[in-house]
């Protein structure tokens, strides 16, 4: 958990859940590789919301794991560099950056169609090292009740992503819990 000292705001909340998270995870095998399935999801994801980033998120004590990842202009899932090289976002990234701590711990799809909007979200690193503007995330409930991860899509430019992008990414992740359920299930 990380605190701003010159405001006091909480701006990576404390998830009480990850170290049951990573349990979870291990357990189903996923959320510490690229797989090329939620590489697909990610793609499709950015088509849908017509984002120039999209994400399948996994998160443990102290980072995130995107296992889908898809960046424009590569039409494809990419493993980059940290930032600020390409400004791109790349598969592993601090707890403390970006929004999709806020999804896990809140449970519940997080829209900021400018984050600069938000002195909480503002100031967040992944503003200024990669030029985010924009987030539109949903968790990823399993049938266990536990937030395994998230599905986000992100812009550098401010977005009205409004009801019916958070429909969508509501939509889109419920979609991928299901994908998640079939691979257990060997189905």
């Amino acid at each position: 958990m990380s605190y701003d000292p010159t405001s006091h705001l909480l701006l990576t909340p404390e998830d009480k859940e990850a170290p049951a998270r990573v349990v979870r995870l291990r357990e189903l095998g996923i959320g510490d590789a690229p797989v090329a399935e939620f590489d697909d999801f990610a793609r499709k994801l950015a088509r849908v919301t017509q984002a120039p980033y999209a994400m399948v998120n996994f998160i443990d004590e102290h980072r995130q794991y995107f296992a889908g990842l898809y960046t424009r202009g590569e039409d494809q899932a990419v493993e980059l560099g940290p930032a600020p090289e390409h400004a791109r976002p790349g598969r592993v990234m601090a707890r403390d950056h970006g929004y999709c701590p806020h999804v896990i711990v809140r449970r519940k799809a997080l829209v900021l169609e400018d984050v600069c909007d938000y002195p909480r979200f503002a100031g967040n690193p992944v503003v200024d090292e990669i030029g985010i503007r924009s987030y539109l995330g949903a968790p990823l409930i399993d049938r266990t009740g536990m937030a395994l991860g998230t599905v986000c899509v992100v812009d550098q430019e401010p977005r009205p992503w409004g009801r019916q992008g958070l429909e969508t990414i509501k939509s889109m992740a419920a979609e991928l819990v299901e994908q998640i359920h079939r691979r257990e299930h060997g189905a």
